[in-house]
């Protein structure tokens, strides 16, 4: 009798403990805000702090709508939307025909290259800008330049100048003199600053310093010190890097296939696999004499000078002839219930939306129904928007979701 007392006693005592602990996390989920980690969207805290799985600073989450029901808009702040990475695309008509996968050597944008040629003939004294892969700035020094027909053309200023002092005869426009010997100084490279220290002091210098009026990274240096430069003779070159281009070679059939602005993806061996977008610039409308191939050349953005001449890159191009409505692959995710997006909402949230899928290429796939031209998905940080909703909502939260 004792031992049945005692059963009934622990029981009784287990399902408070139970019940507490139930309204315990009952109180932390339903609460107006909690805490998470934008790296582990698990983790639910009622009270600031850290992490507890890897140290971050956790960050706040307002809750939006009833708490007491399940809501399938997930609403991030500002803070969260930057850690998270959230990247979105516009639901738009692409291409997506069957793809291709091109081999192709990254190169400059020869429309970005850029030449400093000498303006007067001298002897170069020195060089200040001395090895390729230099930085240039506007306005830099590049080489300092022995020429008498410069110093002949400085001694003409300054006389211009010291006669408007002196004489007054009034039939000579002693400004235009000076404004003449001004052009003059400045079309063979000097700067208004090096002109005004000129007048200041007075004097003819044996050499004059050349300022660069081109930027970029130096690709070719022509000259040296002690060597004699022409007027025109090319000084250096430079390129810009920040825009490359990806030069591929494609079948004379194939041409007919592909067309300039068509997007594209990137990969590069060379970064890890690392993929970008590009589009086609320029599809060559002569072939080849030799191999009889057809040169098609890709535009990329290089902000961060990752990517350097010379790499090897894959490119994936999808054939003409099939334009649809369309996301990128990467906003695609898949489950038990069929394929679905992240799409963003006009007051900023995000709800996920079920959607039929065609036939895909490795950019884009192909929407049947569920989304509209115009639309926004998330094409990067779904996962994580996906991973709040199971913990918010359960795991079933799209069943009997309607397209």
């Amino acid at each position: 009798m004792n031992k049945i007392k005692i059963l009934i006693l622990l029981f009784t005592l287990g399902f408070v403990a139970c019940k507490q602990k139930s309204q315990s996390l009952t109180a932390k989920t339903t609460g107006k805000a909690y805490y998470t980690c934008s790296m582990h969207p698990q983790i639910h805290e009622e009270h600031p702090g850290n992490c507890p799985i890897c140290g971050m600073k956790l960050i706040k989450v307002e809750l939006t709508g009833d708490n007491n029901t399940a809501s399938d808009k997930i609403t991030l702040t500002a803070t969260q939307l930057q850690l998270a990475a959230i990247q979105t695309d516009t639901v738009r008509e692409e291409n997506t025909g069957v793809e291709k996968t091109l081999s192709g050597t990254v190169t400059t944008d020869e429309n970005k290259t850029e030449e400093l040629s000498a303006r007067i003939a001298g002897r170069i004294q020195q060089l200040f800008v001395r090895t390729t892969g230099e930085k240039l700035a506007i306005g830099q020094p590049v080489y300092s330049i022995y020429s008498e027909d410069l110093q002949e053309s400085e001694k003409e200023y300054l006389l211009a100048k010291q006669q408007q002092k002196v004489l007054h005869n009034p039939d000579v426009d002693y400004q235009q003199l000076i404004n003449t010997a001004e052009n003059k100084l400045k079309l063979w490279g000097l700067s208004s600053a090096q002109i005004k220290n000129l007048a200041a002091t007075g004097k003819v210098s044996a050499t004059t310093t050349i300022l660069s009026n081109i930027s970029g990274t130096v690709s070719d240096i022509s000259i040296h010190e002690g060597g004699y430069v022409t007027e025109g003779m090319s000084i250096l070159k430079t390129q810009a890097l920040n825009s490359l281009w990806i030069e591929a070679q494609l079948y004379a059939n194939e041409t007919g296939n592909y067309k300039e602005n068509d997007r594209v993806s990137v990969a590069f061996p060379d970064l890890g696999g690392q993929v970008i977008n590009g589009k086609v610039a320029f599809i060559n409308p002569e072939l080849s004499d030799a191999s009889k191939v057809d040169l098609i050349r890709v535009s990329i953005p290089n902000p961060q000078g990752l990517i350097r001449p010379g790499m090897l890159a894959y490119i994936s191009i999808g054939g003409t002839g099939n334009h649809s409505l369309a996301v990128p692959a990467s906003a695609i995710l898949m489950d038990s219930n069929g394929s679905k997006v992240w799409v963003k909402n006009r007051d900023g949230s995000f709800s996920p939306k079920m959607i039929q899928t065609g036939p895909r290429n490795g950019n884009f796939v192909p929407i049947l129904s569920g989304l509209i031209a115009g639309d926004i998905v998330v094409t990067n940080g779904a996962y994580l928007l996906n991973s709040e909703s199971i913990f918010k909502n359960g795991n079933d939260q799209m069943a009997g979701m309607k397209m």
